[in-house]
Order: structure tokens, then sequence, then C-alpha cells
């Protein structure tokens, strides 16, 4: 009976696949391996460009220093990190940050161009509103009645509308008589 509980296991063990760094390292992965559950083997170039820049015992250092429960965040930190300095020896990360920095401080310098533009508009609407709202309370005043004939009444209003599609006013003014 020993013998069919070792086969089981002698078959895992063929058919286990070393992860991405012992494959690269050419050197047997077993059980107690510490980069195979972040360097799976089919991400080698991932461990390719992490070896390449830090190695793997410093790799290994910087994993164990980590609590178990971060290390997943710390080693896609490290390939990250390892990447943007393969793909800029010279500045590596920072230059990514000094990239998105500036690419903060314009936005935010739209931001404050575009917020003043609407500020302006809205003070520009608001004397509008208020200069039409004193036009049509005219007009109410003002409305002419003609008295020639006893049963029709001529009205000339003006009448203001915003259209909702349009930032602009509108207006139409017409004359209409009305048989009463």
């Amino acid at each position: 009976m020993e013998s069919t509980d070792q086969v089981p296991n002698a078959r895992a063990r063929l058919h286990h696949q070393p992860c991405a760094a012992c494959r690269m390292l050419r050197r047997r992965c077993d059980n107690n391996c510490v980069l195979s559950p972040y360097f799976p083997p089919e991400e080698i170039e991932n461990f390719a460009g992490v070896h390449k820049v830090f190695g793997a015992s410093n790799i290994i250092k910087m994993i164990q220093m980590v609590e178990e429960t971060n290390r997943d965040d710390a080693v896609k930190s490290i390939v990250y990190e390892a990447t943007a300095r393969v793909r800029d020896p010279v500045y590596g990360c920072a230059g990514i940050i000094f990239h998105l920095q500036k690419m903060v401080s314009e936005l935010n310098s739209q931001l404050e161009t575009v917020t003043a533009q609407v500020m302006e508009i809205q003070v520009q609407r608001d004397k509008l509103l208020s200069l039409f709202m004193n036009i049509n309370v005219d007009d109410h005043h003002n409305l002419e009645f003609d008295d020639t004939n006893s049963n029709s009444t001529a009205i000339t209003t003006t009448q203001w509308s915003l259209d909702p599609l349009f930032d602009g006013c509108t207006t139409s003014i017409y004359d209409d008589s009305f048989q009463f």
C-alpha cells in the first residue's frame, strides 16, 4: 500500500513545472521555493527583467523581509520598478513619476483656466438673464391696446427664451392680433 501512495506523489513531481525563476536559473524548483508563488512558469520575461536589475538572491532577500500578506504587492512593485529601470536605465521609476507629476501640473493649470472661463460665462449669463428679465417686465407694463375696434385687441409682445441646446439667447418678436 505504501508503494501506491508514493506513485501519485512521484507523478506529481514529474509533472510539476519549475517556476520562471528556477527555470531561468536552471535549478530544481521544490515546494519550498520562495519565488514560485510570484513567478509562475509562463512569466519568465517578468523574472528576467527583475533578475537583470536586482539579482536572484536580492529578490529572495527582499521578499523574505516583507510580511507574507504583503508579498504579492511587494513583488508587483519589484516587477514594475525593474521594468521601468530596463526601459529607462538612467531614471527608472523616477522618470515615470516626474512625467506624471508634470502631467498633473499641466492638467491643474488647464483646470484652473477652464474653471475661470466657466465662471466668466456664468457671470455673463447672469447679466443677460437679469437684462432679459428687466426687458420682459417692461414689456408687460407697456402692452398696447388698440381700442379702435371694440371687438379686437392688438397686443404686441416680445418673447425671450433660452434654448437649452444653445448657450446663447434667442428672441422672437411677433405682432399678433387676437379677436375677442
